[in-house]
């Protein structure tokens, strides 16, 4: 008995460990110049393809009913929060990588590729977007 109950707490412990290496969860990101957190954006993956919305805006100037006014696809005019702002990314071969996706930023409407790197043990999440050969990494915290 004791036996069974020690494999399922490892068992549950490992699949936590595994689950944390991961894009998926929730995350709160902040703005690179100030360090004021913007929001909470919860990703999940379908399919193997990643897909990112914003739960939460953060921001103190964000209104309740903020729309994507600088957005220029389907999303232009769409409220902010539950805003998808990922779209794609699949886990790179043999690496903790997920690439190939794009990432908007709603304050410019801007989309950008994008690929996601947990680090710290899946604490964190290394999100770097790329516009040709220029790129910037932000670090994301994890909520859950």
């Amino acid at each position: 008995m004791k036996s069974t109950l020690a494999a399922i707490v490892l068992a549950a412990t490992s699949f936590t460990a595994m689950a944390q290496s991961t894009p998926v969860g929730l995350w709160r990101n902040a703005d690179d110049k100030t360090g004021e957190v913007k929001a909470e954006i919860r990703i999940a993956e379908t399919n193997g393809a990643l897909s990112g919305r914003i739960e939460k805006s953060l921001k103190k100037d964000t209104k309740p009913d903020a729309t994507c006014d600088e957005c220029s696809d389907d999303r232009k005019g769409k409220p902010i929060t539950g805003l998808e702002i990922i779209r794609g990314g699949k886990k790179a071969e043999g690496k903790d990588v997920w690439d190939g996706g794009k990432i908007l930023d709603p304050e410019n409407g801007k989309e950008y590729r994008a690929s996601f790197t947990p680090i710290d043990g899946g604490k964190k999440l290394e999100v770097r977007g790329y516009l040709g050969p220029f790129w910037r990494t932000q670090t994301w915290n994890r909520v859950q």
